[in-house]
């Protein structure tokens, strides 16, 4: 960094993948230019893509959707995704959490985000955690089949991945990904999950403001 090369100024390049024991540790340093296949989001997709039954992830950030995309494909061959968000950002209007969850909220101008899919129909184990008055969820971490660790400094976003310097980790070990588990099974323990009163006071905030963008019922699955 001597030579100030920061963001995309320094060398792209692929992963870098370490066997240790018995686990695996694969490491990638963000940005990289949009036209990258290596990018981080493209990254963290190929690793979802392995999952055979079961993805945890708790997240500041999800605002991709490319990898909330990959997730339902996931859903529907039968994996089971849960997913936990920070609560100041999960019910922006670009936030995928709300994909997830089968709803849309437009923005400030009643515009919809562009490539925007809710899932039909939503998926009822997403949502907050609850945390003490003023913290944080900063975890970027995901689960994958109990086996599969992915997490670093990367938020799941276009920004991490292509103007931040960021580090994203993958790690292969069962007994690290243990321990995430018990991390992400303490923050879901007593989260609130699916629409939200908080969520559905937005809502109808949102079908009073923008009555002709967007019909936003939340599927009744999830009430």
């Amino acid at each position: 960094l001597e030579d100030g090369r920061f963001g995309l100024g320094k060398a792209g390049g692929g992963s870098v993948r370490l066997r240790q024991g018995d686990g695996q540790l694969e490491v990638l340093f963000a940005p990289h230019s949009r036209r990258d296949g290596n990018n981080g989001l493209a990254f963290i997709e190929r690793v979802l893509a392995t999952a055979r039954t079961q993805v945890d992830m708790a997240l500041f950030v999800f605002s991709d959707q490319g990898i909330a995309n990959r997730l339902e494909t996931l859903a529907r061959r039968g994996v089971n995704i849960r997913l936990l968000v920070d609560p100041g950002f999960a019910t922006r209007n670009y936030s995928e959490l709300l994909d997830l969850a089968g709803v849309v909220r437009p923005d400030r101008r009643c515009r919809i985000e562009t490539g925007n899919k809710p899932w039909p129909p939503g998926l009822a184990e997403v949502g907050i955690p609850q945390l003490a008055r003023g913290d944080k969820l900063h975890h970027k971490f995901a689960v994958v089949d109990n086996t599969t660790v992915i997490t670093g400094s990367f938020n799941w976003s276009p920004s991490a991945a292509h103007q931040n310097d960021e580090t994203l980790l993958v790690i292969k070990h069962p007994k690290l990904a243990d321990a995430f588990q018990r991390e992400f099974g303490r923050l879901w323990q007593n989260a609130e999950l699916g629409i939200t009163p908080s969520l559905q006071r937005l809502l109808e905030r949102d079908r009073l403001r923008c009555p002709e963008t967007v019909n936003l019922s939340p599927p009744s699955a999830l009430l």
